[in-house]
């Protein structure tokens, strides 16, 4: 029997969240999405530390008994939503990509319908790769950026396009 994944419901992000994501720590190679501890973050004033950034940006995602399984950014750009998403290190790789993913996107549907909805994903990171593709993202573009260590790496920009729209 195939296991369920968990219902992932959006509620705004709490300062305890932020706190809980900080001390995530994830297996090599996704370890670079590992962030700073949350005192720094806040002294710093960068991301969910920002308790601004925070509240216009940045949700949680948790269970039904509200434990928290991850967050997504929804980073504002001209016609379009960008997401950064964040799944807790334990729940990865375990096929709950795609009910995540599309958590995400409703949410982002509902915030602004007339949007475009895109995403950037390292070209090496296969696992999320595939989960994007399983939620109807398709791959639009190929560039260089800067990585979260400070190190340029080639970014695949995927754009979501739901089966509906491409009929």
């Amino acid at each position: 029997m195939e296991k369920q994944p968990p219902q992932f419901n959006i509620v705004p992000m709490e300062e305890s969240h932020g706190a809980d994501i900080c001390t995530w720590r994830y297996d090599s190679p996704y370890d670079i999405y590992s962030w700073l501890p949350w005192e720094q973050m806040k002294a710093l004033d960068v991301e969910f530390g920002n308790p601004v950034l925070r509240a216009e940006q940045y949700v949680s995602l948790v269970d039904d008994e509200g434990v928290l399984t991850g967050f997504a950014q929804y980073f504002p750009l001209q016609g379009v939503t960008r997401l950064g998403v964040g799944m807790r290190p334990d729940l990865c790789g375990k096929g709950y990509g795609k009910s995540f993913v599309l958590a995400i996107v409703e949410e982002a549907r509902l915030r602004k319908p007339q949007n475009e909805i895109d995403l950037e994903v390292l070209t090496w990171n296969s696992r999320a790769i595939r989960a994007y593709q399983k939620s109807s993202f398709v791959i639009t573009d190929l560039y260089e950026k800067m990585t979260p260590g400070g190190i340029s790496k080639p970014y695949y920009c995927m754009v979501y396009r739901p089966v509906s729209e491409t009929i």
